[in-house]
C-alpha cells in the first residue's frame, strides 16, 4: 500500500445582565453589564465594577458587527487584521502583525522585570459557508460567514485590550498581558503552529481563551478541567483498480465493494481495537465513485475526520488506522494511497488557569455565572498552545434568554447574543487582574 501525508443548567439569570432592545434598528440586541455589586462570594483582588463604558461597549458590538460583514478565511484575514491593528495603534500600543502577514500580537505592561505574560488568545478567520441570516450585518461576502464567532472571539480580546491598557497607564495592571490575534484556526493543523513559530508564546506563563457556545445562554461561562474539546485529524482514501463489466466482478477488482466495506469496516474495526473510554472514531464527509450502473470503477475516493477524546490513543491512531485500512483493502485486492493528516490534539485544560476563569467570572457575575461543561468531539488548535505553557479554554455563552432555538456552530444561521461581548470582556479583564 502506498501512504502519503501523515500529511445546561436551569439556574436563575445573573442579576447583573440588563436585557434591553435598543431604538437603534441596527441594534438587534442591546444587552448590557450593570455595575456588579460587591459581594461576599467576589474573590480578593477582583474589581467589581463593570468595566466597559457604554461608548466602548456600542464601539465594541460596532466593531464585530464590521468584521462579520467581513469575513475572511485562514491566512486570508488581511483586512481583518489590519481593523484590529488600527484599532490598538489608535489606543496607544504597538502591535506587532506576524511574519505570514495574517494575525498579530500586542504587548500591554512591561516584562522588563522578569514577570512572565498572562497571554489572551483570539482567532480570526471564518467559514466557507453561506450566510443564511436576515440580519443587518450580515455577510457581504458570497459562500463565507463568521459561522463559528471568531469575529466576536477577536472583538472581546480587542476590548480587553483597550481596557488593560488603560488600566497600565493608571498603574493598576498587576502582571503584562499578551493579546494574541491567530489566524487560520480552520485550518488544520491550524493557525496556531505559526503563532506559536513566530515567537508568540516567549516570555508567556500561561494563555486563556473563549469559545463562543450556542447552548450556554447569555452571562454564562462553561468550565471544565481536563479535556474539553477532542483531537481531530483528516483522513483520505483513494483508491484504485483495473476498472471492468458489472456482469464479472470475478474477473477484476470490485472498487464500489472496496470502498462500501471500507467506510463500514474501519470505524467498527476500530472501535475493537481500542479503549471504548478513548472515544476514537472515524465519520466520513465524502464517498465518490463511478459513472455508471454497469462499469466498475477504476477509482474511488473516501474523505473523513479522525476524532479522538484522549491524547495517548490520538498519538497511536495513525499507525492502527493504515494496519486497519491495510487489511481491509487488501481483502478486495485495492491499491489503496492513505492520506492522513494531523489535525490537532485534545484541548487539555489545566486547573489553575480553569479556577483562575471561575474565581473571575464568580467575582463579576456571581456563583450562577458559571456551570459546568462536557467534553465535546470539536477540535479547537488552541490546544497547541498548551503543549507549550499553561491554560484553559471556558466556553462563552452566547445564547439569548429564553431562546428555545437549537443552533449550531458551522451552520449558516448562527449568530450571538451581542451582550456576550461584554461578558467576555469583564471575564478576561478580571483574570488579568487576579492573574
Amino acid at each position: 500500500m502506498r501512504r502519503s501525508g501523515d500529511s445546561f443548567s436551569s439556574q436563575p439569570t445573573p442579576s447583573n445582565i440588563i436585557f434591553s432592545r435598543s431604538p437603534d434598528e441596527e441594534q438587534v440586541v442591546g444587552h448590557t453589564l450593570s455595575r456588579v455589586e460587591d459581594s461576599p462570594a467576589a474573590p480578593s483582588g477582583a474589581h467589581a465594577e463593570a468595566v466597559l463604558t457604554d461608548a466602548l461597549r456600542a464601539e465594541l458590538i460596532a466593531f464585530r458587527r464590521d468584521l462579520h460583514r467581513h469575513p475572511e478565511l485562514g491566512r486570508q484575514e488581511f483586512r481583518t487584521t489590519e481593523q484590529v491593528r488600527a484599532r490598538l495603534e489608535r489606543a496607544g500600543l504597538s502591535p506587532r502583525v506576524l511574519p505570514a502577514g495574517t494575525g498579530l500580537v500586542c504587548d500591554i505592561g512591561s516584562a522588563d522585570d522578569g514577570r512572565p505574560r498572562l497571554a489572551l488568545r483570539a482567532d480570526l478567520d471564518a467559514l466557507p459557508v453561506p450566510d443564511t441570516k436576515a440580519v443587518p450585518y450580515r455577510s457581504t461576502v458570497e459562500g463565507r460567514a463568521h459561522a463559528c464567532g471568531h469575529d466576536a472571539h477577536t472583538t472581546i480580546v480587542l476590548g480587553t485590550g483597550l481596557v488593560l491598557a488603560e488600566l497600565d497607564r493608571q498603574g493598576r495592571l498587576p502582571r503584562p498581558v499578551r493579546l494574541v490575534f491567530q489566524p487560520a484556526e480552520e485550518v488544520m493543523p491550524g493557525g496556531a503552529l505559526d503563532a506559536i513559530k513566530a515567537g508568540v508564546l516567549d516570555g508567556v506563563e500561561r494563555i486563556l481563551a473563549v469559545h463562543c457556545d450556542p447552548k450556554v445562554e447569555v452571562g454564562r461561562i462553561g468550565l471544565r478541567v481536563g479535556p474539553i474539546t477532542s483531537a481531530a485529524d483528516k483522513l483520505k482514501l483513494s483508491l484504485d483498480g483495473p476498472g471492468g463489466h458489472s456482469a464479472r466482478p470475478h474477473l477484476t477488482t470490485d472498487l464500489v465493494m472496496a470502498t462500501a466495506k471500507l467506510a463500514t469496516e474501519l470505524p467498527a474495526a476500530l472501535a475493537r481495537r481500542v479503549d471504548p473510554r478513548s472515544g476514537l472514531s472515524i465519520v466520513w464527509g465524502r464517498i465518490e465513485s463511478g459513472h455508471a450502473a454497469n462499469v466498475i470503477p477504476q477509482h474511488a475516493e473516501l474523505e473523513g475526520t479522525v476524532r479522538c477524546l484522549e491524547l495517548g490513543a490520538w498519538h497511536d491512531a495513525p499507525d492502527l488506522v493504515h494496519e486497519v485500512i491495510d487489511q481491509v483493502a487488501a481483502m478486495y485486492r485495492a491499491k489503496c494511497e492513505i492520506t492522513y493528516q494531523r489535525g490537532v490534539p485534545p484541548v487539555v485544560n489545566e486547573a489553575t488557569s480553569v479556577e483562575l476563569l471561575r474565581d473571575a467570572m464568580v467575582g463579576r457575575f456571581g456563583a450562577h455565572s458559571v456551570e459546568d461543561t462536557e467534553q465535546s468531539l470539536g477540535g479547537e488548535d488552541f490546544s497547541w498552545y498548551l503543549e507549550h505553557v499553561s491554560g484553559a479554554l471556558a466556553r462563552l455563552g452566547v445564547r439569548p434568554v429564553g431562546d428555545t432555538a437549537k443552533r449550531d456552530l458551522h451552520q449558516g444561521d448562527f449568530d450571538i447574543d451581542e451582550g456576550a461581548i461584554a461578558v467576555g470582556v469583564e471575564l478576561f479583564t478580571a483574570a488579568a487582574l487576579l492573574s
